[in-house]
């Protein structure tokens, strides 16, 4: 690296992560450049390298949770000071299609996303992006508690696409299939709506007494017969499952837990296709709710949900390593007792 370039995380192909020396990014007119302070690894980049993600075709340039400093502005940039402190919303909308007119631009029909697609991502020193995706952070949160919006956002999301505007979700009962990064911060989101009686499943005994410290009624390991235990448990069938793993099995399993007029948040990102028990939800009035990553709002719940304390690093960040050991983050985040792993320049 020297001073007119930058190291860059890119999955050049299967199983292969190179930190590549690459022109330091200017940002164009309406764009800032941020210097990044820290970045997490999420489970979409491991899927990418691992050559598993659906929507991701290598070479791919990675990361997309971060938190950063803004070191300069393009032309046209008002209202953002370069030093200010933020996090970034990675989705990169048109703005002119229908869904973005709608209001739906996490579903833009010309979406581009900062470090799953796009030609940057933010497991580098540096990247630009455009001015209104930027969230700038309250000094009082530090940089590993705010690194852990944007996956946060993605469950406030989903928690909110499957519940509307129900309210609290206080006595609804409840499923979590998967508790890893974003199975638990599901459990945070559904609690952030009253929810108490949530139960988890995962086939990981430490994942599932993580689960349970943080509040889970209860945690099933997936090896055995969830459904009958689960309803059981219950003493009737879920109102929500939030399915955050998105193979067959777990989908089946989804589909027989609800039983009736529930409804199966599909959060997780499925490698292919799966057979889904569609007569149950035709017979059974059960809804199938796809979720996909977030809006703005659901952002600002993540925010209130983390400064509130109720969601902190202490609780996530399993692991934290510089920018020159990508190889090591990198295996670290596919260990799966792992929770969160972050990288720092």
């Amino acid at each position: 690296m020297t001073e007119n370039t930058i190291r860059r995380a890119i999955a050049t192909a299967v199983d292969t992560v190179e930190l590549v020396d690459v022109p330091a990014p200017v940002p164009g007119a309406g764009e800032v450049s941020i210097r990044m302070t820290v970045s997490g690894i999420c489970g979409s980049d491991l899927h990418a390298v691992a050559g598993h993600h659906p929507w991701m075709t290598l070479p791919i340039a990675l990361g997309h949770e971060v938190v950063g400093v803004v070191d300069a502005v393009g032309d046209g940039v008002t209202g953002v000071e370069i030093g200010a402190r933020v996090t970034v919303e990675p989705t990169l909308p048109c703005g002119a299609c229908k869904q973005c007119r709608l209001g739906n631009v996490n579903i833009c029909e010309n979406l581009s996303f900062l470090g799953c697609g796009a030609p940057q991502g933010a497991l580098a020193d540096s990247f630009t992006i455009p001015a209104n995706r930027l969230q700038v952070l309250d000094d009082a949160m530090s940089d590993l508690d705010a690194v852990l919006i944007e996956p946060l956002a993605t469950p406030c999301h989903a928690v909110r696409l499957a519940a509307g505007d129900e309210g609290s979700l206080a006595g609804r009962t409840v499923v979590v299939i998967g508790a890893g990064t974003i199975g638990q911060f599901v459990l945070a989101a559904v609690q952030d709506r009253g929810a108490d009686r949530v139960v988890v499943v995962d086939p990981m005994e430490s994942k599932r007494d993580l689960a349970v410290r943080r509040g889970a009624q209860a945690a099933f390991d997936s090896a055995g017969d969830v459904v009958e235990e689960i309803r059981a448990h219950f003493g009737e069938s879920a109102d929500f499952v939030f399915d955050c793993v998105a193979i067959e099995p777990t989908l089946a399993q989804s589909v027989r837990l609800c039983d009736r007029a529930g409804t199966v948040a599909l959060v997780g990102v499925p490698a292919r296709d799966v057979v889904v028990p569609v007569q149950l939800l035709q017979d059974r009035q059960i809804r199938l709710q796809g979720c996909a990553t977030y809006l703005s709002q659901d952002y600002a719940t993540a925010t209130r949900i983390i400064a509130s304390g109720a969601v902190s690093a202490a609780d996530f960040v399993s692991a934290d390593f510089p920018l020159a050991d990508l190889d090591a983050a990198f295996a670290a985040a596919s260990d799966p007792t792992t929770v969160k792993v972050v990288v720092h320049p």
